[in-house]
């Protein structure tokens, strides 16, 4: 068990890794963003759940999980995106 601990400890790392470098293709696409419509983006939002579905299956992961973490992920990266979105049109980048 430790093993399989230690296993998913890195692995946890490296999403931490990966979750960051999106976090700063979010912020860059924030401020090409001209409204919060643009940035909550509900189309485009479902289409990248769906693909994560779609990927999951292909990976041996499981599609219902793919969609709850993405759906977590997508939300906290447009809640994210509109922070940054709101600071920048008021002028407090």
């Amino acid at each position: 068990m430790t093993e399989i601990r230690a296993l998913i400890d890195t692995l946890d790392g490296e999403l931490v890794e990966l979750l960051a470098q999106r976090q700063s293709l979010v912020r860059a696409a924030a401020l090409l963003k001209t409204d919060e419509q643009a940035v909550r983006a509900p189309d485009r939002a479902e289409r990248v759940v769906v693909a994560a579905r779609l990927r999951a299956e292909s990976a041996g992961l499981s599609p219902e999980v793919a969609e709850a973490v993405w759906r977590a992920m997508v939300g906290a990266f447009i809640d994210l995106e509109l922070t940054e979105h709101r600071r920048t049109v008021s002028g407090h980048a």
